[in-house]
């Protein structure tokens, strides 16, 4: 069945525009709460991040559920990945995540996980739909759920991170700068790689709920590739708004993506023969990663954009380590989803234990040239599916000789069709690209 409400992550829109109303946020907890209930006594986590909308959404979910007959345990602004954590370890039967992840303060989602921490099964999912065309009910008083509220939910999270890394991990002398992006990852953050022994600086760490990842986080990394380079730092650490993305800048300031991080944590892995079985990239993970881990003997494969796809292609592998290229990395030897704290902590115990810098842990890994582009689309005609764009990517694909490749794709999250194009050749990538997404643009006008 096609889903009406839920998305490839969740729930997510505009602040105020339907379904990311109050109204709205009411009655998905209701359905959420009597979806679980149905199955059993049913506790459920809420957390969320640092935006203003989320203490609206917050209320208004907890009332829902409670009308349910829900217990309610709050968490206040934690990770996404701290969320799924928490669930598995308080023996909840879901959790739920008030967050829109990278985007501005006035958009906002909702994302489920399950009790043993992982996404919710698409029958659970049109379960909670069906509900939510259903009249709304409440339970007599005395079966109404309880609401309480984790005050150490914070330093659980903490001692989670940290017992990721041997118990004899020091950090000592190694000097790093943490971008926050004003989200949620603004207190745990810091406290893990400080505990750790690591010199700390912290950016973007004072939200106001209007400005997580406003010009921050890893995003926008012009602001941390400055500072490493300003305090003569080793490298510097990005999250996302909901801290289930990481990109790292090494100590000349480039940029150090998914892929780069995806290498250096497998290789690892290969190194030690503790990698089980091989690596899941997606449809945008650069050439240049299947080319590096394929030297190494390390078997790869592409699952569709998304982490719930990356995931769903680790659990049908048996496998334990993928990612995107956009920062979300999934470490199923730590934990159930992507978590950016404990896929930084990965990666510098491996520059310890190969007692190298991040610039040079990247250069085993020789990217292609691949230019994405992204064009704004309103509705209406898909326009990856008109005759004239489909054309031109065939032509553009005839054109490199199988030295290249073309993908365009509709976001999951945002309105917006995304162009990329690979290979050798970076000016003729480039121009390809461009006249590839002033195609679209044209068919979307």
């Amino acid at each position: 069945m096609t889903k009406k409400y839920f998305g490839t992550d969740g729930i997510r829109g505009r602040v105020g525009e339907f379904p990311i109303t109050p109204d709205f946020m009411l009655k998905l907890g209701w359905a959420a709460g009597m979806a679980f209930r149905s199955m059993g006594a049913c506790r459920i986590l809420v957390g969320k991040d640092t935006r203003i909308s989320g203490y609206m959404f917050e209320s208004a979910l907890e009332a829902g559920l409670s009308a349910a007959g829900a217990d309610v345990m709050l968490l206040g602004p934690m990770p996404t990945p701290a969320i799924a954590y928490l669930t598995r370890t308080f023996h909840a039967e879901a959790g739920i995540v008030i967050s829109a992840s990278h985007n501005p303060h006035d958009d906002n989602g909702i994302k489920f996980f399950s009790g043993q921490g992982t996404k919710l099964p698409d029958e659970i999912e049109l379960m909670i739909e069906e509900l939510l065309d259903a009249p709304m009910t409440v339970v007599e008083s005395s079966k109404l759920g309880k609401v309480s509220r984790i005050n150490d939910a914070s330093g659980r999270y903490i001692e989670f991170c940290k017992s990721s890394v041997p118990t004899s991990t020091n950090f000592a002398g190694l000097k790093i700068v943490i971008d926050c992006a004003h989200g949620a990852t603004y207190k745990v953050a810091p406290s893990v790689f400080k505990e750790l022994g690591a010199d700390v600086t912290v950016l973007s760490a004072q939200p106001n709920g209007l400005n997580i990842n406003e010009n921050c986080g890893s995003t926008h990394m012009e602001q941390l590739q400055a500072a490493v380079l300003a305090e003569h730092a080793d490298l510097g650490i990005a999250f996302d708004g909901d801290g289930d993305r990481v990109l790292m800048v090494d100590h000349t300031g480039a940029v150090v993506d998914g892929d780069d991080l995806l290498f250096i944590i497998a290789r690892d892995l290969h190194e030690r023969n503790k990698l089980q079985g091989g690596v899941v990239g997606t449809l945008m993970s650069n050439l240049g990663l299947e080319l590096a881990l394929a030297d190494l003997g390390i078997p790869f494969v592409r699952a569709n954009v998304g982490d719930r796809y990356v995931i769903a292609e680790l659990l049908e592998r048996n496998w334990q380590v993928g990612g995107e290229n956009s920062g979300h990395v999934v470490c199923f030897q730590h934990t159930t989803t992507g978590d950016a704290i404990i896929a930084a902590l990965q990666v510098l115990l491996s520059l310890r234990r190969r007692e190298e810098s991040l610039a040079q842990a990247r250069q085993a890994l020789r990217k292609c040239p691949q230019v994405l582009l992204n064009v704004r689309f309103a509705g209406g005609e898909n326009p990856i599916e008109h005759p004239t764009v489909k054309e031109a990517c065939e032509r553009v694909t005839l054109a490199m000789a199988g030295r290249g490749r073309v993908l365009l794709r509709k976001s999951g999250t945002e309105p917006l069709v995304r162009v990329m194009v690979e290979g050798d050749d970076e000016i003729q990538v480039r121009g390809h690209a461009e006249d590839l997404a002033k195609l679209v643009t044209e068919v979307c006008a």
